[in-house]
Order: structure tokens, then C-alpha cells, then sequence
């Protein structure tokens, strides 16, 4: 009973957020100048057309009005039409879900993958030169701004080395895997330093225990003791800050996808902000801010299963 009624607490939660990040965006659209429907029209446009479609699409209501209808709608799963596409929303960004959360997972992953070796290997060799050459490494790795990263990546590995390709999203998910790899790679060496000096620093705070000591005064050796008990109690501050970072990685995979031309929410909203394609802009506002959200929920559910005592606290 007390997890459920954690999770419908948390839910509870998210509605005010989740109304005035969506209130926001839809201000903020409203004080950039420019008319949606003449950046459609280009030259064509004549008071006619104008009228007509500024009624088709709402923009002649008032903005409290047309705000409204959009929470109405949103609620019964209508996030509106494409201004410049004709379509649903919800289909638009349906068909680009899957490609940007592949992007986000797939680079959270190599993170992890990278990032955890690094740590354990600092921590046991603390102050060491090698713990040393990996904290200087990690501070060069969070100084390289995305952008540059991937562009660097591509020129080494796509261009220069012919590895891998530097674009598109590949057939099936081991062309995916293939398509996505560096930017995926891009993602992971921007996060995975953040992600070594957490674990490093949780898991010398937890080799200074009490219990460390007694497994040591037992004869277990340093490896065992690393991977029975320090690794696990400091998976804790690792997932805070994979949870923490999910908004940049939202942000990075906007970066990513407009880099290596990948069809994701990330180009989308791209290409939506330059034609003021109000629908559209909203409606991946509203999934951006679930999906930041229900990631949130998740982390927390899983410090739970790492460590019970979370949720009694």
C-alpha cells in the first residue's frame, strides 16, 4: 500500500508541472514575431487565404481561448494538426517517438557501459596516476560542447576512417544499432564523466564503512568486497544522475538527430520552431515534459528495488 500510494502521490505531481510547462510553451510561441500561415503561403498569400486559415486553425481566437481547447483536446488525445504538414500531430510525433528514445537509450547505455569500469577502476586506485588520468579525462570530456563532439566524431570515424555511417537511421534494429552508434557514442562521452565521478565519489564514501572494514577483517578480497557490496550501494547516486541529466539528453539528442539527419522529435522540433508550426511545437512540448517525468518516476521506483529503505523514508 505505502508504494502505490507513493506512485499516485508522484502522480498526482505531475499535473500542475505538467500544465505549466505546456502554459509556458505556449506563451512563449505567442511573443515570437511572425505568422505561422505567411511563412506557409510564402508570396501566396492573399487576406483571403490568410482569413480562412487563421480560422481553420484557430490563430483569429484568442490566446486564452485557443490555450483551452488545446488542454481540452490534449486530454482526449488530440494534440491538433500541422500547420504545415496537414496532419495529426499525434501521428506526426508517433512515427518519430521510437527513433528519438533509441537515440537516448542507446547513448545512456554505452554511457553506463563506459562509465562504469572508469569509476570502479578510479576508486580502487584512488589518488593513484591512473585515478588521476581518469578525473583529468572526465574534465576534458564534460569542456567539449555536443555539437563539436559530434562533428569531431563524424570527421574521425564516419569521414576520415569510414567506420560507421554519419547519418539516418538504418532498417531493423541491428542497422539501428549500426546507423546510431556515433550518435549514441556522442551522448555517452558527454554523460558518462558525469556519471564516473558520481559512482567514483559514492563508492569511496562507501569503502569507508564500518561493514568495508569488517568484509576486509574477513579476508574477502578487494575485488569481491567492490562488486558484492560497495558497487550496489553506490548504484544509487548513479541512477540520481541519470535521472537528473534526462532533460539534457532530451536537449542532446535534439543536437544529435539535427547533426546526423535522424528523422527523431529532435529534428522535428527543429524544423517546427522555424516555421512556427504551432501544433506541433506543443504537442512535443507535452511529450517531452511526460517523458522527463515519467523518467523521474522511474529512477525513484529503482532506488527503491536498489535499496528498500528509500521508500520508508
Amino acid at each position: 500500500m505505502q508504494f502505490l500510494a507513493y506512485i499516485l502521490s508522484r502522480l498526482v505531481q505531475m499535473v500542475p508541472v505538467l500544465f505549466l510547462v505546456v502554459l509556458i510553451a505556449f506563451l512563449a510561441m505567442e511573443l515570437v514575431p511572425g505568422d505561422p500561415i505567411m511563412l506557409m503561403l510564402g508570396g501566396r498569400a492573399n487576406e483571403t487565404m490568410l482569413a480562412a486559415l487563421h480560422a481553420e486553425f484557430g490563430l483569429d481566437r484568442p490566446v486564452v481561448t485557443r490555450f483551452y481547447s488545446f488542454i481540452v483536446n490534449a486530454l482526449q488525445g488530440d494534440l491538433g494538426t500541422s500547420i504545415i504538414q496537414r496532419q495529426p500531430v499525434s501521428v506526426i510525433v508517433g512515427e518519430r517517438i521510437e527513433k528519438t528514445v533509441f537515440v537516448i537509450v542507446y547513448g545512456a547505455i554505452l554511457a553506463v557501459l563506459v562509465a562504469l569500469p572508469l569509476a570502479v577502476i578510479a576508486a580502487m586506485k584512488h589518488d593513484r596516476p591512473v585515478d588521476h588520468a581518469i578525473r583529468l579525462g572526465g574534465m576534458v570530456g564534460m569542456s567539449m560542447p555536443p555539437f563539436w563532439l559530434a562533428l569531431l566524431l563524424i570527421l574521425l570515424f564516419g569521414l576520415g576512417l569510414g567506420w560507421f555511417p554519419i547519418g539516418g537511421y538504418g532498417e531493423g534494429f541491428f542497422g539501428h544499432l549500426w546507423h546510431l552508434f556515433l550518435p549514441g557514442l556522442t551522448i555517452a562521452l558527454f554523460l558518462s564523466p558525469i556519471l564516473v565521478a558520481s559512482l567514483r565519489a559514492a563508492m569511496l564514501d562507501v569503502m569507508g564503512e564500518d561493514y568495508i572494514e569488517v568484509a576486509r577483517s574477513k579476508g574477502l578480497s578487494p575485488r569481491r568486497i567492490m562488486f558484492k557490496h560497495v558497487l550496489r550501494n553506490a548504484l544509487i547516486p548513479a541512477i540520481t544522475v541519470l535521472s537528473i541529466n534526462i532533460g539534457w539528453l532530451l536537449s542532446g539528442a535534439v543536437i544529435v538527430e539535427y547533426v546526423f539527419s535522424i528523422p527523431g522529435m529532435g529534428s522535428l522540433l527543429v524544423r517546427s520552431v522555424g516555421s512556427r508550426d504551432y501544433p506541433v511545437i506543443q504537442g512535443l512540448t507535452v511529450v517531452f515534459a511526460l517523458f522527463v517525468m515519467v523518467t523521474n518516476l522511474a529512477a525513484d521506483l529503482s532506488y527503491m528495488l536498489v535499496d528498500r529503505r528509500v521508500l520508508r523514508k
